[in-house]
């Protein structure tokens, strides 16, 4: 079903954005190898989310919903082999970091996932793996659906990041749980440091050193964690959705709720302050070892600006909503070293330039970089997009349609429910006008 997008007077009111995903993902991953039961308040019932948990039940934890929504995890000593191949669905993250988790476990786990993430690379993970014992099968071009063989006898290892990837970076981490001796991980540009935090939380054995402005961060193998209790912020990366959508729309007030502002997950709100965003923080406060505040947003005259590469770690899922931005803003907005966009959901890259020029904005690359010449507040619409089993993407421009002079079309949107499901809804509830498309 397509669905379109139309011009909104404005978007008012209080939004409460659905939990962290990788917090979530994070948070499930941990208790199911601690001892004890942890217990999440504010999980991300998501596609992505719920995938993860049912796989962790496939490995032998216990994973229960409560009656007040609090999910509690029993973690258990040993995962036990599951009976089929792990359905991933469309997360690179639950896949990724699942690798990293087995890794140490004496099994065979299968992993498969739908068209999009049976695309994704996952050479960046297995390699490291591979190097500290664990083996892997996979589909031609290193690709899902693939098979990981577990060692008892996992090997410690001090691994570069070749790319800034906290998905890798936190892969190697987990795996290094398991191994004998310390494991450290080199990252050039810091990454977001959900991993870190939460382990530490947990009672791992760790330590994060600053090293030629980046980090190697280091885990000693053997250490039993311990259950804990997570109250899981709201997804910042969820929240630049709506915050594009009230700058760009006019007569726009919201407040969106304990959103979590980690300065490595907030790059998106310090571009858009660049530009000329009114964006503040209220009641910045501390939950369970992540930095939240409430975002005041406001209508804004947005100006391009040149957004450096070392940027892209912070904000790397934020490319496709910020380039909406772009397109509203006075003059030319230029993104940098966007060759890891390549390789998400879909080719974020293209999909971004495929989108904008549908709707009459000009946009277009020069090698990694994304220029984009906006129109200010008369960026047209008008256009169909292709999402291409995308969340971000059909967000993004479901974003536009809110400014637009003509209303913008999504040709589908059932990968929203991957991260935000009920995005459709809460928009619309504070003024959007997002409906089914009839011809």
């Amino acid at each position: 079903m397509k669905t379109v997008s139309k011009i909104s007077t404005g978007l008012k009111g209080k939004i409460r954005i659905p939990g962290d995903k990788s917090v979530s993902h994070r948070a499930l991953m941990l208790g199911a190898i601690a001892s004890g039961t942890t217990k999440i308040k504010g999980l991300l019932e998501s596609e992505d989310v719920l995938n993860t948990a049912k796989a962790l039940r496939a490995l032998g934890a216990f994973v229960v919903k409560k009656e007040d929504g609090t999910y509690e995890v029993t973690g258990v000593s040993e995962f036990s082999s599951p009976d089929g191949a792990l359905d991933m669905g469309n997360s690179g993250t639950g896949v990724r970091l699942l690798t990293g988790l087995v890794a140490g476990c004496p099994l065979k786990v299968a992993f498969t996932g739908d068209a999009s993430l049976c695309s994704r690379p996952m050479k960046r993970v297995t390699e490291p793996l591979s190097m500290m014992g664990a083996r892997f099968e996979t589909a031609g071009g290193g690709t899902l659906p693939m098979t990981e063989y577990g060692s008892a006898a996992l090997k410690a290892l001090t691994y570069e990041l070749p790319v800034p990837s906290a998905q890798v970076k936190s892969a190697v981490l987990l795996a290094g749980l398991k191994a004998n001796g310390v494991t450290s991980v080199v990252e050039p540009v810091p990454t977001r440091d959900h991993t870190e935090r939460m382990l530490r939380a947990f009672g791992a054995d760790i330590s994060v050193e600053s090293r030629n402005g980046g980090n190697v961060i280091s885990v000693r193998g053997g250490s039993a964690l311990k259950a804990s209790e997570v109250i899981v912020p709201a997804d910042v990366s969820s929240a630049a959705f709506p915050t594009v959508a009230a700058l760009i729309t006019k007569d726009s007030d919201i407040l969106l709720e304990n959103v979590g502002i980690n300065p490595l997950r907030a790059g998106i709100i310090d571009v858009l302050k660049e530009m000329g965003a009114d964006v503040s923080y209220e009641s910045e406060r501390d939950a369970a070892g992540e930095p939240v505040a409430d975002i005041r947003v406001r209508s804004s005259e947005l100006r391009g600006v040149v957004v450096p590469p070392e940027k892209a770690p912070s904000m790397i899922d934020e490319y496709p909503v910020l380039a909406v931005a772009a397109a509203f803003a006075e003059g030319e907005t230029r993104l940098c070293g966007l060759s890891e966009l390549k390789v998400k959901e879909s080719d974020r890259f293209e999909a971004i330039i495929k989108g904008l020029t549908a709707n009459g904005i000009v946009c277009f690359a020069e090698g990694d970089d994304l220029i984009i010449r906006g129109k200010g507040k008369n960026a047209c619409g008008g256009g169909l997009i292709e999402a291409k089993l995308d969340h971000r993407i059909a967000m993004a421009f479901m974003v536009m349609g809110t400014a637009c002079e003509r209303p913008v079309v999504i040709d589908d949107v059932s990968s929203v429910a991957t991260s935000f499901p009920d995005f459709i809804g809460l928009m619309n509830s504070k003024g959007a006008r997002i409906d089914d498309y009839r011809d």
